[in-house]
């Protein structure tokens, strides 16, 4: 299989080269030339096979130049055992009725990048080697929350590889921050920016097309990649658990093989849901893709209108992964609902660039809007929803969580869908202790230590705290520089000693 850009479809790529570069030379994100086909008698044959080997199944087919030997020793690596918390990776829960929530945060940092970020930095040793040359590979991470962590704790300590992670300073919550602030090992750095990750995740990206900064990193025989989602190796993990996730619902007996499902994502980047679309693509009856935002919801206004505008008020919610104006990943979707057109691609990013908004045809859109349902769900609602599902199911879930359920919600109430929905959970509820605490309880309880919300959150609910955030309490924190947007490059150098 190779790859191509989404400004410049004359670039054939290998998997090993697309991953370990992370983005095209001309700023398009890598895509697949094509598409493997799934048929309904090879989704049954995943069935009772366990997560890694499902994991292997569907890998397999896109990354065509790793050899067997090699995509066992990244899948094996990457979802062994002692690494989550549940023996199924990612399990489906049954909720209420129609409505399974798919647990993807029993990972170490306890948020669904785990499921590609514990995968990435095996394949990015693997690909290095092919195609690197013996170069250090710098990992340069924009994060509004979860990507931060989930980046530094998979790659510390990789062997020839750094990782720089910058978050926004006034948006991510306690927890977020604490986990990247305290994060261990020697080829790791985090820093603060003054601004939101929109200001951020830009910065990453002009980085990144920048040949003077890469030309001075080519000197010191290093090149950037990417762990954000804009990488395909960052994404290609994440179609994995919505195949899964169907053979888990055949497996308990809601579903019967070859039965449509709905797929809910809480999304910002559009990486999530995109994977699933890549899954429907495939041929994972998926019957709707329903694209849950919150506030921020210029996603929500794109899917009905056909019009993206990031030229509108930001608003720092309770969900704040999914804080975002600039959903990167649609820029993929575009390309592959405008038949492959790179040159229409190339001008829409442009127009967004320089304007903040671009629109598109009829065409298109009707094709979107076949495909997706698009929702969003206020701070008050979010809250409610957190309370209903706990006081109706005795199902505690996180604030991003709670803005796909509501959407969900809404979704089926308006349009009468009610098959059978996989609902994507991202986060532990204890990521967000204070927001969760805060709306399952009216006690005017004292949330201003992070830790003894935590344990009262407990207390109240019974649900467990993961281990890797109660060893937080103690840890030593490493990092606390802070930057402008308009300095991040320099900040880099720093960080690498440069």
């Amino acid at each position: 299989m190779l790859y191509t850009s989404t400004r410049n479809n004359s670039i054939k790529v290998s998997a090993s080269q697309a991953i370990a570069q992370g983005i095209s030379e001309e700023g398009g994100l890598f895509v697949p030339c094509s598409l493997p086909d799934f048929s309904l008698d090879k989704i049954n044959s995943m069935v009772e096979m366990n997560y890694i080997n499902r994991a292997k199944t569907v890998l397999r087919e896109f990354l065509t130049d790793f050899s067997e030997e090699e995509l066992d020793y990244c899948v094996c690596g990457a979802y062994a055992a002692e690494k989550f918390s549940s023996d199924k990776i990612a399990p489906t829960v049954n909720v209420n009725k129609n409505e399974n929530i798919l647990e993807l945060w029993h990972g170490p940092t306890c948020a669904f990048k785990d499921m590609a970020l514990q995968l990435l930095p095996y394949l990015m040793t693997v690909s290095a080697k092919k195609t690197a040359d013996g170069k250090t590979i710098v990992i340069l991470v924009a994060t509004s929350g979860d990507t931060g962590k989930a980046a530094l704790e998979g790659f510390k300590d990789v062997d020839n590889t750094k990782i720089l992670v910058f978050y926004p300073a006034l948006g991510v919550s306690p927890m977020q921050k604490l986990q990247m602030v305290t994060q261990e090992g020697e080829n790791v750095a985090v820093c603060a920016i003054e601004g939101n990750f929109d200001d951020a995740q830009s910065a990453v990206k002009s980085i990144f097309t920048n040949n003077d900064i890469k030309n001075e990193l080519a000197q010191k025989n290093m090149m950037f990649s990417s762990a954000n989602s804009i990488n395909w190796g960052r994404l290609v993990p994440q179609i994995v658990y919505y195949f899964s996730a169907y053979c888990d619902l055949i497996e308990q007996k809601r579903i019967n093989l070859g039965d449509e499902i709905n797929v809910v994502v809480p999304t910002g980047n559009f990486g999530n849901i995109l994977a699933a679309y890549y899954a429907k693509r495939m041929g994972l009856p998926i019957k709707k893709l329903v694209c849950a935002s919150n506030s921020n919801n210029v996603l929500t206004d794109f899917i009905n209108s056909g019009k993206y505008d990031k030229n509108r008020d930001f608003y720092t919610t309770t969900s704040p992964s999914m804080d975002i104006l600039i959903s990167s990943n649609l820029e993929r979707l575009l390309y592959h609902v405008s038949g492959e057109n790179a040159d229409m691609i190339k001008s829409l990013m442009s127009s967004l660039s320089d304007e903040g908004k671009y629109e598109i045809g009829e065409e298109m859109l009707s094709k979107i809007k076949e495909l997706f349902a698009a929702g969003f769900a206020d701070e008050n609602s979010v809250k409610q929803t957190i309370k209903e599902q706990f006081e109706s199911f005795g199902y505690l879930c996180d604030t991003h969580t709670a803005v796909a359920v509501k959407v969900y919600e809404d979704y089926v109430s308006n349009s009468g869908d009610d098959i059978v929905s996989v609902i994507d959970s991202t986060a532990s509820p204890y990521k967000f202790s204070k927001s969760v605490l805060s709306a399952i309880s009216e006690e005017n309880s004292d949330i201003s230590d992070e830790f003894k919300t935590v344990d009262e959150l407990n207390e109240k609910t019974g649900a467990p705290v993961p281990d890797p955030l109660k060893a937080l309490k103690d840890k030593k924190i490493r990092f606390e520089n802070i930057c402008s947007k308009e300095n991040m490059s320099e900040m880099v150098f720093n960080l690498l000693n440069i």
